[in-house]
Formats: structure tokens, C-alpha cells, sequence
């Protein structure tokens, strides 16, 4: 097997699925990919729970749907029994699947991918297979970086042209966030430390449909802010978090009197992507000018580049996910490198700095 690449250490992963068939496909999609090995197959959570001391994986990938001992059941026994491994579960692309699939990252998963369809013809979809060995390598080098200690306070970013620093007394009208691989964990971490805000949040998680709904559900329970799926026509209101739908871009449109309106469409995908976080953004400039701050988390391509480079010549501004804690630094780090972002910092500290720009303010 070709070493991986750049010195990267090997990433051990453990299958853990009822189907021979499924285990059967993803050992032969995985034994293909230089620096990935499978290092143990278990039919249920019972058997995957009796090798880990032996296998020592670096990620789980456990199905959720299982005789003997399901997923829900074997997840929090995994990560007790092995902390240095992250847990991605395998969920079925139906309501009950994503319900279960949120349930998971509630209860301690680092991250969810959808079960094959097919079995072994699913597996071999490029789509899947990318997402899947993104998640596989972004996860094992994040739980990595975690045991090693990542520096507490990420570096700013280099500083952007004058054009697109706002001046100190500047102020959003909206907050809007972008994010994929690994998103729903970083939005997690986000959301959860925000206090009541002054604007609205508009957020676009590359995720299919049915699953945007189980994450606006977990979402809204985990701060003060309000979240929900957003709907056609619904009037922006500040201290909420309006979340696009899958399969469906959100954007914002301006109206004659009070708030922007938003937009749901069913237009082609951008950046291979339906909901993307570009149209989102650009529309976000048209409906509020230059007072936008776009978020960038952590995802795979530049899906949000072009948009940020709007906001930034509209005279807003950008914050984006520091490479040490983001799972793919490829958003993120495609804004950074473009010197848009005025801070690259983990969603704790990014939430921060928006508390400190758009929170609501208590009359002296």
C-alpha cells in the first residue's frame, strides 16, 4: 500500500455493521485509499465493544440499526472505552435515520454519514466515498490534535486590504454562517455559547434533506436563540436562527418596508452544492449592503469564497474556523487564504466575537 501522503500518520478505522455485505463493500472501498485501514469488521455494538482494546481504531464507523446491540446502545460504551477514537454513525436517509443520526451527535458522535443505499453499488458512489474519507482523515487528525493540545488562542488572520477592515463602531444586520464537513458539531459548539443577539442568524449546513430539520430541532434547544427550518416568505426577526432547508437554497430578499424576506429555491446546485452558502451570501449583501458578518466553519472545497469576497467589498465582515480545530479546513481555509476573515479562531471564540458585534445591549 502507497504510504500517506505527506507523512500523515494512518488512520485505523473499525467497521461496525449487521450487513457482511455493507462491511464487505466499504473494506474494499477503504483498502483502496492510501493511509486508511481497516483494522477490524464487527457485526454488532457487542463484538465491536469486546475488540476495541485489541484494534485501537482511530474512528468508529458504527451503523445504528443493529440485532444484538444497536448503535444508540453501543455509542456511549464506545467512547468510554475508547476516547481517542471519534465515532461517525451510518444513518439511513429517511426521517427516523435523521432523527437517530442527530440523537448520535447529541449524545457524544463526532459526526454521521448516510448508510449506502444499495449496499455495495451505494458504496462505490464518488459522492459517498468522497464524504466518507473526508470525514474518515478530517476526524482522526482532529482527535489527534486534541490529544497533542492545540494552542488555546488560534492566531487573527493576516490582515485583510483597508477596503474590507469595517470602521470600530461597525454593527451587523445580519449574522450569516456557512459550513459542511463537520458543521454540525462546530454549529453545535456555536450556537450553544451565543447570548440573546440583536440580528438575525441565517445559517447554511450542506446537509440532505430531512436531516436540516432534526438539526434545527437540536439546535434550538441548546442556547437562547431560537432555531428553525426556514420557511418561504418568512420576515427576518432578530434572536433567531433561520436554517435552509436541504435541498433547497436560502436567500434573502428585500422588501419596501421592514424586514428582508426569505427565499427558498429549488435553482441548481453551486459548488456542487443545494443548499450553498454563495447565493446565501450574495443575496444577504443585496438585502442588508455591508452589514453582514459571514462565519465560515469548517467543510470541504471554497463553497462561501466568492460570497465572503462580497461581503468584505460590501464593507462587512468575516470570521472563519481555525485550521486546528476545524475536521476539513478546505471553506475556512480558502477564505483565510484570500485574506478575507478578520479572525480565524474555534467556534467558541468565533461566538465571541459575534456576541461582541451584534449582541443585544442592556439600556444603561
Amino acid at each position: 500500500m502507497t504510504p500517506p501522503a505527506g507523512g500523515a500518520e494512518e488512520v485505523r478505522v473499525m467497521l461496525v455493521d449487521d450487513s457482511a455485505t455493507i462491511r464487505a463493500a466499504l473494506s474494499r472501498l477503504l483498502a483502496a485509499e492510501p493511509g486508511i485501514r481497516v483494522v477490524h469488521a464487527a457485526a454488532d455494538g457487542r463484538a465491536a465493544l469486546a475488540a476495541l482494546a485489541q484494534v485501537e481504531p482511530d474512528v468508529v464507523l458504527l451503523d445504528l440499526e443493529m440485532p444484538v446491540m444497536d448503535g444508540m446502545t453501543a455509542l456511549p460504551l464506545i467512547l468510554k472505552a475508547a476516547p481517542q477514537a471519534a465515532v461517525i454513525v451510518a444513518s439511513a436517509l429517511t426521517q427516523r435515520g435523521a432523527k437517530a443520526a442527530i440523537a448520535a451527535l447529541a449524545a457524544g458522535a463526532a459526526d454521521y454519514v448516510p448508510k449506502p443505499q444499495g449496499a455495495a453499488g451505494g458504496a462505490a458512489d464518488p459522492a459517498f466515498r468522497t464524504e466518507l474519507i473526508a470525514k474518515l482523515r478530517g476526524w482522526a487528525r482532529k482527535k489527534r490534535l486534541d490529544r497533542v493540545g492545540a494552542p488555546a488562542r488560534a492566531p487573527a488572520a493576516p490582515p485583510p486590504s483597508p477596503r474590507s477592515l469595517p470602521p470600530a463602531r461597525w454593527r451587523p444586520a445580519l449574522v450569516a454562517i456557512g459550513s459542511s464537513t463537520g458543521g454540525p458539531q462546530a454549529l453545535a459548539e456555536l450556537v450553544a455559547r451565543l447570548p440573546p443577539l440583536a440580528v438575525p442568524v441565517v445559517v447554511v449546513q450542506h446537509m440532505p434533506a430531512g436531516f436540516t430539520a432534526m438539526l434545527a430541532e437540536h439546535l434550538d434547544r441548546l442556547g437562547p436563540l431560537r432555531c428553525a427550518e426556514a420557511r418561504e416568505g418568512e420576515p427576518l426577526s432578530p434572536g433567531r436562527i433561520f436554517l435552509a432547508p436541504g435541498e433547497r437554497h436560502l436567500l434573502l430578499q428585500a422588501v419596501a418596508e421592514g424586514a428582508p424576506r426569505l427565499r427558498l429555491t429549488t435553482d441548481p446546485p453551486e459548488n456542487f452544492c443545494r443548499p450553498a452558502v454563495d447565493p446565501m451570501l450574495r443575496s444577504a449583501v443585496a438585502a442588508c449592503g455591508g452589514r453582514v458578518l459571514a462565519v465560515i466553519l469548517t467543510g470541504m472545497g471554497q463553497d462561501g469564497l466568492a460570497g465572503c469576497r462580497a461581503v468584505v467589498q460590501a464593507g462587512g465582515q468575516v470570521l472563519a474556523q481555525d485550521e486546528a480545530s476545524a475536521v476539513v479546513w478546505g471553506m475556512p481555509g480558502a477564505v483565510a487564504r484570500a485574506g478575507l476573515a478578520t479572525l480565524l479562531a474555534p467556534p467558541a471564540q468565533l461566538a465571541e466575537r459575534i456576541a461582541a458585534l451584534a449582541a443585544e445591549r442592556v439600556p444603561a
